[in-house]
């Protein structure tokens, strides 16, 4: 093989790391939407199954871990993109006190998490 091919090789292997780097770094896809009292939090998991999916709320960050193991591959492997862990931090437009526990309700559906979070009630000030 010559230089140059092997050179090209390993450049499309380098970007290879690269591109799933930074696909790792903005997945998942996520929205929030207020409804009401919830904060709905919408978030692409596509691929991991539901017991390998964990959310934690601390303070105002939402903590999205998920992993699944790498497939095997049957042949020779051209192109791999989709990542094997997501270890995300979002931060919440809400504010919640260290002593105040959120309980959220999540629910997983073809590959989607629905997280509704309450959203603390604030305290109207009157004014004399």
């Amino acid at each position: 093989m010559g230089i140059g091919r092997y050179m090209a090789r390993e450049l499309t292997k380098e970007l290879d790391n690269r591109s799933r780097e930074f696909y790792e770094f903005v997945l998942p896809a996520i929205d929030m939407i207020e409804d009401g009292n919830d904060l709905v939090v919408t978030i692409d998991l596509p691929g991991f199954a539901k017991k390998d999916i964990n959310l934690r709320i601390n303070g105002n960050v939402l903590t999205i871990n998920a992993k699944r193991d790498p497939e095997e591959a049957l042949g020779t492997v051209h192109y791999r993109h989709r990542p094997a862990k997501i270890d995300k931090k979002i931060l919440l437009p809400l504010s919640v006190k260290e002593e105040d526990k959120i309980v959220g309700k999540a629910t997983y559906e073809n590959g989607v998490v629905t997280l509704k979070i309450p959203i603390p009630k604030s305290t109207n000030i009157p004014i004399t």
